[in-house]
C-alpha cells in the first residue's frame, strides 16, 4: 500500500487508520508559536458514512488507500436488493439498500452513477448531483403565483419527495439537487 505523509493531504483523499477507511473532507495545518506543527482533520468513514475530528503530527506517516470508481447503469431493485450492471464488461453487482442509504430515492432506470470500491468491496454508489426528474403527485398550481414564494411538497417519478413552487403540476420536469433534496429550477421541454 502506498504511504502518505500529512503535507500531501487533500480534500477528497482516502486514508487507512487502525483498519478503518476515512475520506479527508477538511484540513488545517497549524503550526503554533510554542511546540510543533499539527494538521486537524475532519475525516468521514467511507462504510459508516460517521464524520470524526483528529490531528496528526505533522509529517506523520499513513497508509493511503486507493478507491476505484467505475461507471454502472442502475437496472432494476428486488426487494432489499439493487441491480447495477459494469457498462465496461457487462457484469451486473448486487449493492444493498443499507450500503445505498438514502441515494436509493434518486435511482431510476438506466441511471449511470459510480460506483465505489476498495479491494474489490463495494463501499457505495455517487448519484449525479442534479437530476432532471418528473413530477408524479403534488397538490395542483396557482397559476401566476410566482412571487408569493411559497413551496409545496411533490413526489417525482423515483419516489423522492421534494418541496417545490407553489406553480409546479403533476407532469412537469424539474432539476432537482440530490444532495440536499431541493427543487433548483422548472425544465423547459
Amino acid at each position: 500500500m502506498p504511504q502518505i505523509d500529512t503535507s500531501n493531504f487533500k480534500n477528497g483523499i482516502s486514508i487507512i487508520i487502525d483498519g478503518q477507511l476515512f475520506t479527508i473532507n477538511e484540513f488545517q495545518h497549524v503550526k503554533p508559536g510554542k511546540g510543533p506543527a499539527f494538521v486537524r482533520t475532519k475525516l468521514k468513514n467511507v462504510r459508516t458514512g460517521s464524520t470524526v475530528d483528529k490531528t496528526f503530527r505533522a509529517g506523520e506517516k499513513m497508509e493511503q488507500a486507493i478507491l476505484d470508481r467505475r461507471p454502472m447503469q442502475y437496472l432494476y431493485s428486488t426487494g432489499d436488493a439493487y441491480i447495477f450492471m459494469d457498462q465496461e464488461d457487462y457484469d451486473q453487482i448486487e449493492i444493498s439498500a443499507q450500503q445505498l442509504g438514502d441515494q436509493s430515492r434518486y435511482l431510476k432506470e438506466n441511471l449511470e452513477v459510480q460506483v465505489l470500491t476498495h479491494n474489490s468491496e463495494v463501499l457505495g454508489v455517487d448519484i449525479p448531483i442534479t437530476m432532471e426528474l418528473e413530477v408524479v403527485e403534488t397538490d395542483p398550481g396557482l397559476r401566476g403565483d410566482t412571487a408569493s414564494g411559497g413551496s409545496k411538497p411533490a413526489k417525482v417519478e423515483t419516489g423522492a419527495v421534494v418541496n417545490v413552487p407553489l406553480f409546479i403540476n403533476i407532469g412537469d420536469k424539474i432539476k432537482v439537487d440530490t444532495r440536499s433534496d431541493s427543487y433548483l429550477e422548472r425544465v423547459k421541454s
